[in-house]
């Protein structure tokens, strides 16, 4: 039996969360706001493929987790919050995360939250992982709703460099444990280049659907639209030098060719945008951006992009 700590049960953390506990495993989540209170008196519902999961596991703040658990206490630590709170995560929690050796499992979108976590535990603790072909979100507090095949690629980050890697042990296990609870989950030995093969994708495909209101397909059977988001993930692939993962046109052909045959879904940012929350815009785009000029190379679709966002948010503020 797994002991998992799930910090952000929102529609990744919160599906993911589900298939464990059906399989038998033990689960302790986190969240926040009125989502925390609904979890708390009514447990958490997730929707998925015309089936309705319920499961009553504990939940409470990350003030709560410190005085109430131990980091011992799991095996594994997951991280489903939005990139843009993983360095509040580090600050919150920190000090309570040093107090063990229990790796720490990122599934979350963009390559700078591994670095992040590297910086405050160790990079011999860290796990880079992405979900895969899911789309979920909180319909309301309390309750989830998941569509997609919902896959797990992990690994040691930033690569695995030798066999005798303290974490391969566990991740077999969590292998074994998450395949056995209907997740499709594979190892891999470079899970950075993993990491950025997934950035192509939601920099292809999340600003401009938050800018445009267009679910993938739409965007990607466009006449106009499916250029920009080629153009976009063109751009990542170039990006990705900058970390020496050097993506290669295959990789942008094979990546564009998965989004656009894959379900028509909201990306994360657009649904974001509908319910007026931050978007992930820094952590997709941004990133990118930033890799383009270390590199001293232009990106002028994400730079477009990005620019309309900002606007845009800067109106609506």
């Amino acid at each position: 039996m797994l002991r998992l700590l799930m910090i952000g049960a929102g529609g990744i953390g919160g599906y993911y969360s589900a298939r464990l506990l059906d399989a038998g495993h033990q689960a302790v989540l986190t969240a926040r706001g009125a989502h925390l209170h609904a979890l708390a008196e009514n447990g958490l519902t997730v929707r998925y493929e015309g089936r309705e999961r319920h499961h009553r596991p504990d939940v409470c703040d990350h003030q709560k987790l410190v005085t109430r658990y131990k980091l011992d206490d799991f095996d594994v630590i997951v991280i489903a919050l939005k990139a843009t709170a993983t360095a509040s995560v580090v600050d919150e929690l920190g000090a309570w995360l040093k107090q063990g050796r229990v790796p720490v499992l990122s599934l979350q979108n963009g390559v700078d939250n591994e670095p992040l976590l590297a910086e405050a535990i160790g990079a011999d603790r860290v796990i880079g992982g992405l979900a895969v072909r899911i789309g979920g979100h909180i319909a309301r507090p309390g309750v989830i709703e998941a569509e997609g095949v919902a896959q797990i690629v992990m690994g040691a980050w930033p690569k695995v460099i030798a066999r005798s890697d303290t974490r391969n042990p566990l991740l077999e296990t969590l292998a074994a444990a998450f395949n056995g609870a209907g997740i499709p989950t594979t190892l891999s030995d470079n899970i950075r280049y993993e990491l950025w093969r997934k950035l192509v994708i939601n920099n292809g495909v999340n600003p401009l659907s938050a800018l445009a209101g267009l679910d993938t397909r739409s965007l990607t059977h466009h006449p106009e639209f499916s250029k920009i988001v080629y153009g976009m993930m063109a751009e990542t692939v170039e990006a990705s030098k900058a970390d020496g993962v050097n993506l290669e046109k295959k990789d942008l052909d094979e990546m564009f060719e998965l989004i656009s045959n894959f379900n028509a879904i909201k990306t994360s940012m657009l649904v974001d945008k509908e319910k007026g929350r931050p978007l992930e815009l820094d952590s997709i785009a941004g990133a990118v951006l930033r890799r383009c000029e270390l590199l001293g190379i232009d990106a002028p679709y994400t730079t477009t992009i990005y620019a309309l966002l900002q606007s845009e948010s800067r109106l609506e503020g």
